[in-house]
């Protein structure tokens, strides 16, 4: 009689370089990849491109909780909607768009009445801020931007620290780029808002 014995080998994870590759998914194929891996922050593109971001760094952290807080904390003082911090995803889809997540969005409360928002969120928010990391590329982000301006976006900051400047999205207007401004007023959207940058820079 042959025994065959199995020899266990040294198990190191197998990794897969997918840096120089674009992959991509179905929207249906997202959504069951982030059920299926609850702890990836993911994202799709309008070109079904799909991207998983790694956890930010500390600084980039700390500062995307201040911008959070500053737009959570006007809300709950007027109640004039609802705010999002970076886990909550969008579903624009039937838009011709993808599935991102913003940084810190904001949707009046009207536009939200009789809307299911247990999942993806599939109204476009009025108000959007992006914070680029340290090691983001600054063009993708752009282009982010300007999809967030496609779909209607009334009011998006683009917050680049590392270039020390602030760009601003407009519906139908070239972006607007402020070199380290203290604050942004914010109330062509959100009543009397100032969006204070002093820890920011």
């Amino acid at each position: 009689m042959t025994i065959a014995i199995a020899q266990v080998i040294d198990t190191q994870p197998l990794l897969l370089d997918v840096s120089n590759t674009t992959l991509t998914v179905t929207p249906e194929q997202f959504d069951a990849l982030c059920v299926d891996n609850p702890d990836l922050r993911l994202e799709l593109t309008p070109n079904r491109e799909l991207i998983v971001m790694a956890p930010a760094g500390g600084e980039s952290s700390r500062k995307n909780l201040d911008l959070a807080i500053e737009v959570g904390l006007w809300n709950r003082k007027t109640n004039l909607g609802e705010a999002f911090d970076s886990s909550g995803g969008y579903d624009f889809t039937a838009l011709g768009g993808g599935k991102p997540a913003p940084d810190v969005s904001w949707i009046e409360k009207s536009r939200l009445a009789g809307v299911n928002i247990i999942g993806f969120i599939p109204v476009v928010p009025d108000f959007v801020i992006e914070l680029r990391s340290a090691t983001d590329n600054l063009k993708p982000l752009q282009d982010k931007m300007r999809e967030y301006q496609r779909l209607g976006v009334r009011l998006g900051l683009l917050v680049n620290p590392k270039n020390q400047q602030l760009e601003i999205y407009r519906p139908g207007q070239e972006p607007e780029v402020l070199a380290a401004p203290t604050e942004i007023d914010c109330g062509e959207v959100m009543p009397g808002f100032v969006l204070s940058m002093s820890r920011i820079w």
